[in-house]
């Protein structure tokens, strides 16, 4: 059955939804520019809610080691999330320096994106196939926009199938099922597709997607 991660979360009530529907990963962002963003004493107040069980993963973009660092502190986090522009030496460094899971975000809209996951292969603890934003967006993600799902049916571009990775782009409860049918992903990553608004998460929303993919 595929793991859980709800991101962006912002609030006690949306932590409250993700445990009640068994989720694995909670997602706090460290990213100025997106609805989503923590500042340190809020995730260090939500990370406290979060229950056991449940790990706690922090999103960051082209973020320095001293951001990153804070963050780790603060939220305790379990992992970490890169999600910019960082290299295999970048992750690796962050790995080494925070001792944590770290996730490294790759961007897909054509096949030849996924061959950039063969870059990271060995140094990032999961490898995170997301959809690409449109040129000049102001976010790396979630803005709900989805890219072609077959593309993870075969080979990945090399990218080793046995190794850890996980889907996000233009999930929801409506469309999680076919994704899984079609990439049979060992983990979906979700924000924009629980909210009501940008930033914003819907409990119900995140109990219905907990629910579709418990259901595969």
């Amino acid at each position: 059955m595929a793991r859980i991660k709800i991101c962006g979360v912002r609030d006690r009530a949306a932590i409250d939804a993700a445990a009640a529907g068994r989720a694995d990963y909670v997602g706090f962002v460290f990213f100025a520019k997106s609805p989503r963003n923590l500042s340190l004493d809020e995730a260090g107040g939500l990370a406290g809610a979060v229950p056991s069980g449940i790990r706690r993963i922090g999103l960051f973009v082209n973020a320095d080691d001293e951001a990153i660092g804070a963050a780790v502190r603060a939220a305790r986090l379990d992992g970490v999330q890169l999600h910019g522009d960082e290299g295999p030496d970048r992750v690796a460094a962050v790995k080494a320096r925070f001792d944590v899971e770290v996730w490294k975000a790759i961007s897909v809209a054509t096949r030849a994106d996924l061959a950039d996951a063969r870059r990271y292969a060995g140094v990032a603890d999961r490898i995170l196939f997301d959809a690409k934003t449109p040129t000049g967006a102001a976010l790396p993600g979630g803005m709900g926009v989805r890219f072609d799902w077959r593309l993870l049916a075969g080979d990945r571009g090399g990218f080793d199938p046995g190794a850890a990775w996980g889907l996000a782009g233009g999930l929801d409860a409506s469309t999680v099922g076919e994704a899984l049918a079609t990439t049979q992903a060992p983990l979906v990553d979700v924000s924009s597709g629980v909210e009501d608004a940008p930033g914003v998460k819907s409990p119900a929303k995140i109990r219905a997607f907990c629910e579709a993919v418990r259901a595969r």
